[in-house]
């Protein structure tokens, strides 16, 4: 059986500035998935900055509320919230609330370094 914790995961830093755990990634864990799963946190008050993947995604908010900007888009998403980002499409989310903005981020296939751009 495999069981990893949160408290196991090193913060870093993301690509787009949010704060990030990565849980579940294969290149990390050794495991045949094909999806990788991270935990993200934007402070209140700010925002990620303006990127693009080159992978779909999938946002599921844990806590606090956001202004979620997909290509042309944007939409308020709080507690509860799926969000699912296309590949290729530009994409950020602003924190609107003053506690942490704290979500999942799915990734398919994984996240890479290569599929990810800041605009």
């Amino acid at each position: 059986m495999w069981v990893k914790s949160l408290s196991e995961c090193e913060q870093k830093i993301a690509n787009d500035g949010c704060v990030i755990y990565e849980v579940v990634h294969p290149q990390n864990d050794k495991l045949e998935l094909p999806y990788s799963l991270a935990v993200a946190e934007v402070a209140g008050g700010e925002a990620s900055y303006r990127h693009r993947l080159q992978q779909s995604e999938v946002y599921y908010v844990l806590s606090g509320c956001g202004l979620m900007h997909i290509d042309d888009e944007q939409r308020e998403v709080s507690a509860g919230d799926a969000i699912l980002i296309p590949p290729l499409a530009v994409q950020w989310i602003e924190n609107l609330g003053t506690e942490t903005l704290r979500f999942i981020a799915v990734v398919a296939p994984p996240w890479s370094a290569a599929g990810d751009a800041r605009l």
